[in-house]
């Protein structure tokens, strides 16, 4: 055993003496490339459209092959419903979609009869990683509650791959989610999309390509985070002004910018070159890049007038509001909400447990849906996002009763496109079509019965959960004191 250890740090730190290496090779060469954006006025890491992800993603999927899922009710997510259709995964993208299609050659087949497939479910509002479990104060990152303005942390920093959460989402079919900072603050930095993968850090777990997105919170909870503290914003109209303030700061900070790149493209001053650049701001940066289109807005708001509101503050600086979220009262401006392209993210039954709360109906997202808008049903829970179906269940089940006629098919949007769509990565998953990435779930039946799990998920084509087959370990240590058949039984709680 001490020779194994001993071998192993032997290979650990030689490990890190090649890191080392490797590590000053590309000191020295980066400070040779340097030298000329010194020469044009800028020095590495003070031009904020230089690098505009310096913490990219390193998520690599596995090799995945080729899968044929036989059939099943496919709900695409496009609306439409199939009956006795087939699945075609290869190499982690869908190749077809259809009913009775024939099996290529090869093929791994996975007989769904009597089953229902879909996409993989995305939740859009969750903060797995940033309040992990087990929750004590020492994993409670997710809100930086010391500023009304804190758009320069990204949550994406205080992420934790190993919170258990991530693995019971996974058996309620969560294949991508969208991890935002806490509520306290006007401004709360910037959320991150991830793939729902084991991982040894954030950033090989991070989606490709996937947009930031900036949270932002109106009504009770910044004016009662701050009130409390005898500072602003204490009131509602303050919380207003605070919105205001910072979007002209940030206009100011982007028009510098922009004059700064404008100069230097035109050769600047002769030998002068553009001169100085603008101090860079890490906040500022979060904001201008919601003003130029590049952030997307997943705004905190409970109440109807006060969406209405930050339609108007968005309308007087020029940017767009891409998700409303909880927004319980969102049935009440379904026109607003549609002319405005903006997804509303919600409960069925989270209502009254603060005055912002109080109107909300069960029947929300499924009257929102009914007026041509963007429904979505989120979790903003550790536990809910374990049942994502069910809730979505509950929804239908209050609008039809309210006489929407509202199909699986259409209702199956509100946790697999609509996410997609609001958070920027429709172009890549979302729905069951060809070149998407194969994030799929195989229910054991109709995904919005109360009876019903998640059989298979797969994400990008790889198999990452098989009821039948729970893993024999679990994948954070902070599951070691339990078996196999405990943990899995803690994943369907």
């Amino acid at each position: 055993m001490a020779r194994s250890r001993t071998g192993r740090w032997m290979v650990a730190g030689l490990a890190l003496v090649l890191a080392g290496c490797a590590t000053g090779q590309a000191t020295n060469q980066s400070k040779d490339k340097n030298k000329g954006d010194e020469k044009a006025g800028l020095a590495q890491g003070l031009d904020p459209a230089a690098n505009r992800d310096p913490f990219p993603s390193r998520y690599k999927p596995a090799a995945s092959g080729l899968v044929a899922l036989t059939g099943a009710t496919v709900l695409t997510g496009t609306g439409q419903r199939i009956e006795n259709g087939t699945v075609i995964l290869r190499d982690g993208k869908i190749e077809a979609v259809g009913a009775s299609l024939p099996v290529p050659a090869g093929a791994t087949i996975v007989d769904a009869t009597g089953r229902y497939i879909t996409p993989g479910v995305i939740d859009m509002h969750s903060h797995l990683g940033v309040y992990a479990a087990p929750a004590v104060q020492a994993h409670s990152d997710g809100n930086d509650a010391t500023d009304p303005n804190t758009a320069q942390v990204w949550s994406e920093h205080s992420v934790w791959p190993q919170d258990p959460g991530f693995e019971r989402a996974l058996r309620g079919g969560v294949t991508t989610l969208q991890i935002l900072p806490g509520s306290a603050n006007l401004f709360g930095g910037r959320s991150v999309t991830l793939k729902n993968v084991p991982a040894r850090n954030v950033q090989e777990m991070k989606f490709p390509g996937a947009p930031y997105g900036l949270k932002m919170a109106c009504g009770e909870n910044p004016k009662r985070v701050y009130g409390s503290k005898g500072r602003a914003p204490a009131s509602r109209m303050s919380n207003v002004a605070g919105y205001r303030k910072a979007w002209i700061e940030a206009a100011e900070y982007r028009r510098k910018w922009d004059a700064y790149y404008d100069k230097a493209k035109k050769g600047g001053d002769g030998d002068k070159g553009p001169g100085d650049p603008p101090k860079r701001d890490l906040q500022l940066d979060t904001l201008a890049g919601v003003l130029r289109g590049d952030i997307l807005v997943q705004n905190h708001c409970y109440r109807a007038d006060e969406m209405s509101v930050m339609y108007d503050i968005a309308k007087e600086f020029g940017y767009s509001i891409k998700a409303f979220h909880h927004a319980t009262e969102a049935y009440k401006i379904p026109d607003l909400l549609k002319a405005g392209d903006t997804c509303v993210a919600t409960w069925a039954h989270w209502w009254g447990f603060k005055m912002e709360s109080y109107d909300g109906v069960p029947a929300n997202a499924a009257m929102v849906h009914a007026a041509g808008a963007c429904a979505v049903i989120h979790s903003d829970d550790e536990t809910l996002i374990q049942h994502l179906n069910k809730e979505t269940a509950q929804a239908l089940a209050e609008g039809r009763y309210l006489g929407l006629d509202i199909k699986d098919e259409e209702a199956i949007t509100w946790i697999t496109a609509n996410p997609a769509k609001a958070i920027g990565v429709l172009d890549k998953t979302g729905t069951l079509e060809p070149g998407k990435m194969a994030d799929v779930v195989v229910w054991n039946g109709n995904p919005f019965s109360i009876y019903t799990l998640a059989d298979l998920v797969y994400i990008d084509g790889v198999l990452m959960h098989d009821r039948a087959r729970p893993p024999a370990e679990p994948r954070s240590d902070f599951e070691l004191g339990q078996s196999g058949a405990d943990i899995f039984k803690a994943g369907v709680k």
